[in-house]
């Protein structure tokens, strides 16, 4: 698994996941993290991902990232991305240094497998890189089709903090799609 649009300004995060097995084929050629790769070449890669292996993505909503916080919203979407797939992981690899999948309220009904994090997974290990373009095509997507989100120019800045966004910010307010509980660049704040 790993997560796209954590430092975004607007937009839900996104968390992509991808199923392998001890008996899965190799994986297509040309994975890497998503960060390193021109849109074209994310673009290619979705469909031999998703001839590889199962794959999915799911979304953290604003109003969570609003409401609680960042870390609830990616574990929002992560368990949206695992109850995708045709069947739970015996093992979860995470990038990064932080299991924010595993959630440590213990009134908590959603169990989640076992997790490993792997610092720089996303350039270190094929399934997370996998799992990185899938969500960063499928965020791209949906933010270049959000609404409202022509005068902030997503379809560009796919919601991070551009000098047009910010400029954007400045003279038309945040957007219901904006992380208002952040503070935002442009945005007079209390």
């Amino acid at each position: 698994m790993d997560e796209v649009g954590r430092g975004s300004l607007a937009g839900p995060v996104a968390v992509g996941a991808v199923l392998i097995a001890s008996d899965s084929p190799p994986p297509p050629t040309g994975l890497a993290d998503s960060k390193v790769l021109s849109v074209k070449s994310r673009d290619e890669l979705v469909h031999p991902i998703r001839e590889w292996a199962p794959g999915a993505v799911g979304y953290g909503s604003v109003e969570t990232i609003n409401t609680r916080g960042i870390v609830p919203a990616l574990r929002e979407a992560g368990m949206n991305a695992l109850a995708e797939l045709p069947r739970q992981p015996d093992l979860v690899l995470l990038d990064g240094v932080h299991d924010w999948l595993t959630d440590a309220d213990l009134f908590s009904s959603a169990a989640t497998p076992p997790v490993r994090t792997v610092v720089k997974g996303d350039l270190t290990c094929t399934v997370i890189a996998a799992a990185s373009i899938l969500a960063k095509v499928a965020r791209d997507s949906l933010m270049s089709r959000l609404d409202g989100g022509e005068g902030y120019s997503w379809s560009s800045n796919k919601g991070y903090a551009s000098p047009s966004h910010i400029e954007a910010l400045t003279l038309l307010g945040p957007h219901h799609h904006h992380r208002t509980a952040w503070k935002l660049p442009g945005v007079a704040h209390e």
